[in-house]
């Protein structure tokens, strides 16, 4: 999988969809904004970090030998895949000095980084206390995920060594998930057998020591517990932090064992500094959650080295080499793992992605993520380095990254080169522009209160009509209860609610396409229609309308309104209807969300939702990628998120296979169209969806069957017009709103 391109598929996708709604009818305005789009204000360019190479720490069977680990972890602790015979496992080394750490009876930290084997680092110790105590003598081990996801996928890893291989229902160390979403009888049975090791999050742990029915697990580790892990040390912070504190040393205190060991990891701990500094800070941090010490030297941290020859850049030789190497990456780059990794060019993008050392101690670590284009990015560098041209470098640079994935070292099966590309998508936030001509004004997508040097300037944000495109500054209309002075402040368009001496709403102002309070007959011509009415022959504007007209005002450009400012119309909120366009709007819709738009306005569900179906469809279209990788994992940040995006996303595939049917059967009735009558029947049949995926019983017949397939086809009438409804999806406009469909009436 070519992974450059397909960022620059989705993001181009992406780019597509936000762009087709934002409308902008002033040209000084929409360059601006289609400038920021062009270098990246929503979508930046990605950041790109290789991961690195650890040291070794020895065999499993090694450490068997040097008696630190019972005789029975060699046949569990071991590479498994189905239908291959079983592999050494050879640890890295800061997996093997947590050993070493777990034996010395010392509680322990591993700051190490995402992919490391973090969790090799507790259980290979807490299966060896069991194995060398006796499974079945209790809770040994009770392990702590901030998720129930991390729970669930531990628990699957715990199934590879502890299950696989070995008689069915009789491992040599049990080991049970108690997080919430067990069965009655799964609970049932871990309260009536309790575990080697329980796998658990903080919420359920402080539950398990007050409910008087789960007694049993309490006393199956009072005494018996050896281990207390929490995975994840950096997200309990703050009160949450406090709450697992205090959960912990009540832990502590009900299993009465003084020589408990409390285990802790994270992969976004360390902060600034040497490692040693970092060790001296983190076991600060450790001992005060875990209430016992953490020893500075009992911070683990990993031990990285180079998988490419490092070369001296500096000097001229090599820096030919390597000039010479970015001038044929394209055609003739390195193919095998030893001769890329003896490649200069190689070489440069390990020390430019990968690793870098610690000054004091030449001790290596990781490099920050940098980009790849751009002033700071590394084809900048590559090319002031080897004087080519950047595009030249950039292939360069991505040719080699591909071929090092591809490379494979002869004993280990692992990439020269696993790199992982950052893209970030921001939400936008919106328009900021100063109160003067549209030639003159100054315009901005970062949120500030004054023009850059000029306080006598402020700047206001901007929403623009959904139908036209026009500009009206969303306000606060302020006056001062002292002086009277009225000031115009900056609003969210969505934001209404105001303080007593506050009113929110617009102001407009549109040379070409003025408002004239004077000229009644104009103005009669641009109001809504349920905003008139006749008295007699004579058509007039409603009184209760009235008090909602525009009102001319003069501000200043400091926000002031002062007689000799700028003229501008303020309108108040809820938007009813546009001054330059006309479209109007009901009284029943509240919200001007769907009125106006900013940048801003796709909203984080449906950006998910439309990256997430980008990637998935240009997934499945490489050929190069097997089956079973053709997916896309999603986190977010709790449960109640997770249901709300996989409702989002259901809810977006359901309305494009609708659509999709609806526009399938129009194109298949030719010029003639279809009419109501037959919609329904004409959309069922284009969908052709099997009768299993809408029937209760598959298996009806005959009327049952007929009556079936009406109940379906009036669900489809009612939510095709439910979706031609105008507006109500503003970021996802229906087949009318895009031109796709014609509705006679």
């Amino acid at each position: 999988m070519d992974v450059f391109s397909l960022r620059n598929d989705i993001i181009g996708e992406y780019a597509g969809y936000i762009q087709s709604f934002i409308n902008i009818a002033d040209p000084c305005i929409r360059e601006s904004v289609d400038g920021e789009l062009r270098n990246g204000l929503l979508w930046p360019e990605p950041l790109l970090q290789l991961n690195p190479s650890f040291e070794p720490g020895g065999y499993i069977d090694e450490l068997i030998e040097a008696g630190q680990l019972h005789p029975d972890c060699a046949s569990i602790f071991r590479l498994k895949e189905p239908g291959k015979p079983d592999k050494p496992l050879r640890l890295h080394r800061h997996q093997a000095d947590a050993v070493t750490a777990a034996n010395s009876g010392d509680s322990y930290v591993l700051i190490t980084g995402t992919g490391s084997g973090k969790s090799l680092a507790y259980i290979i110790p807490t299966v060896n206390f069991v194995l060398q105590h006796g499974s079945g003598q209790g809770i040994r081990a009770i392990i702590v995920y901030p998720m129930n996801a991390l729970a669930n996928s531990q628990f699957i890893e715990l199934e590879k060594f502890l299950v696989r291989g070995f008689p069915e229902g009789n491992p040599p160390v049990t080991f049970r998930r108690y997080t919430g979403q067990e069965t009655d009888e799964e609970r049932q049975e871990i309260l009536t057998n309790p575990p080697d090791i329980l796998l658990t999050n903080y919420v359920m742990l402080e539950l398990l020591l007050t409910r008087p029915h789960e007694k049993n697990i309490v006393d199956a580790a009072r005494e018996k517990l050896q281990f207390l892990v929490l995975d994840e040390l950096h997200t309990y912070r703050g009160r949450q932090g406090a709450d697992v504190a205090m959960l912990v040393r009540r832990v502590r205190d009900l299993c009465a064992n003084p020589h408990l060991q409390c285990v802790g990891t994270s992969a976004t701990m360390a902060g600034g500094g040497t490692f040693v500094e970092q060790q001296r800070q983190i076991a600060e941090v450790a001992t005060t959650l875990f209430g016992t010490e953490i020893k500075p030297t009992r911070v683990i941290g990993e031990t990285l080295r180079r998988v490419t020859i490092e070369y001296d850049f500096d000097d001229p030789t090599r820096r030919e080499q390597l000039k010479n190497r970015v001038e044929t990456a394209a055609s003739t780059p390195p193919t095998d793992f030893a001769g890329l990794a003896a490649d200069p060019l190689a070489s440069w993008i390990e020390s430019t992605f990968g690793l870098e050392s610690e000054p004091s101690t030449g001790r290596l670590k990781r490099k920050q993520p940098i980009s790849i284009t751009g002033d700071d990015g590394a084809i900048h560098l590559l090319s002031q380095a080897v004087g080519l041209p950047q595009d030249q470098c950039k292939n360069a640079i991505q040719h080699t990254l591909m071929a090092g994935y591809a490379a494979l070292h002869p004993d280990t099966g692992f990439p020269l080169f696993a790199f992982r590309l950052h893209q970030f998508i921001s939400r936008g936030d919106t328009v900021y522009a100063s109160l003067e001509e549209a030639e003159e004004r100054h315009i901005t997508t970062q949120g500030q209160q004054y023009v850059p040097g000029d306080r006598s300037r402020v700047l206001l944000p901007v929403a623009f009509c959904r139908e036209c495109g026009q500009e009206y500054y969303t306000v606060r209309r302020h006056t001062d209860r002292d002086s009277g002075e009225i000031t115009y402040r900056p609003r969210h368009v969505n934001e209404q609610q105001t303080d007593d001496d506050e009113e929110a709403g617009f102001l407009y102002r549109n040379p070409a396409r003025p408002w004239d309070e004077g000229d009644i007959e104009v103005m009669l011509d641009r109001l809504p229609e349920d905003w008139l009415e006749y008295r007699g022959d004579q058509l007039r504007i409603k009184y209760a309308s009235r008090k909602r007209l525009p009102r001319t005002v003069n501000v200043g450009p400091d926000g002031r309104e002062v007689q000799s400012g700028k003229e501008y119309q303020f309108v108040g909120v809820p938007f009813a209807f546009c001054l330059n366009c006309g479209v109007a709007y009901g009284g029943r819709q509240k919200s001007d969300y769907g009125k106006l738009a900013s940048l801003s306005s796709e909203g984080r569900s449906t950006a998910t939702t439309v990256l997430s179906l980008s990637t998935l469809r240009h997934l499945r279209q490489d050929e190069q990628l097997k089956p079973t990788a053709r997916k896309l994992l999603s986190f977010t940040d709790n449960r109640q998120d997770a249901s709300l995006q996989a409702g989002h996303f259901n809810d977006f595939v359901e309305v494009g296979m609708l659509r999709a049917a609806l526009s399938q059967a129009v194109q298949h009735a030719g010029p003639q169209g279809i009419t109501h009558e037959v919609m329904s029947q004409r959309v069922f049949d284009a969908l052709a969806l099997p009768v299993e995926l809408y029937a209760v019983d598959p298996t009806v017949k005959f009327n049952q069957r007929n009556e079936t397939d009406r109940a379906l086809r009036e669900v489809l009438a009612y939510r095709i017009y439910q979706d031609l409804r105008r507006g109500w999806r503003v970021t996802s406009p229906n087949l009318e709103q895009c031109g796709l469909l014609k509705i006679e009436y």
